[in-house]
């Protein structure tokens, strides 16, 4: 029992990592925020987690009802949710920003905490997918690990914000863009890996 939990927390933070990529996302929280002082950079680093972190478990703890509410069923949500999975993955592999989770021409404002940091940059569709597809099946044990799983995803983002001009200048953008490609090809087989789960209980394959 302690094992499979074990994995089970293991394989929710390589999903959790490989959507949301603190690293990778340390240019664009610059590019966004870069020309504030330190003091407003963590306010804004600090918003933006918050919001995600409420906004991610609001679908979590209440997404078997907004199943129910919307006439979802689990094979559908896999099997959508795994290809929007893989087409987020594809285009981190291809050195593309993900359209999905980046939104083109944004001028920092005061609201860029929310928009488009925590929306949808942390919490974008492909994280909130992730964070439900961890649940589908589990009891309040795996809610529980998928939400502690995601508040430390959340502090390693907020770390990764505030110290986002010294990661840049040690790590380098081409490493940072090799990272980027990595997670997501862990992140395209991830979600063909959740087709795959959805078809099988679609059709009552084992």
């Amino acid at each position: 029992m302690t094992e499979n939990l074990l994995l089970f927390a293991l394989t929710v933070f390589t999903g959790f990592f490989a959507i949301m990529n603190p690293i990778a996302n340390t240019p664009v929280f610059l590019g966004l925020a870069g020309d504030r002082d330190k003091s407003d950079r963590k306010k804004i680093a600090k918003t933006s987690c918050v919001t995600a972190f409420i906004i991610v478990v609001f679908f979590v703890i209440l997404g078997k009802y907004i199943f129910e509410l919307f006439g979802i069923t689990i094979p559908g949500f896999k099997i959508t949710g795994g290809l929007l999975l893989f087409y987020v993955g594809f285009e981190m592999l291809q050195s593309k920003k993900s359209k999905i989770h980046h939104q083109e021409n944004v001028e920092p404002d005061d609201g860029v905490a929310v928009s488009p940091l925590a929306i949808p940059i942390l919490a974008g569709p492909g994280t909130i997918v992730t964070a439900m597809n961890n649940v589908t099946h589990g009891g309040f044990i795996h809610i529980a690990i998928d939400i502690i799983i995601f508040a430390i995803m959340i502090l390693l983002t907020y770390l990764a914000f505030t110290l986002s001009d010294l990661i840049v200048k040690k790590i380098g953008e081409n490493l940072i863009t090799v990272i980027g490609k990595i997670m997501g090809l862990i992140l395209a087989i991830m979600g063909t890996q959740m087709a795959i789960e959805g078809v099988k209980i679609a059709f009552g394959i084992k």
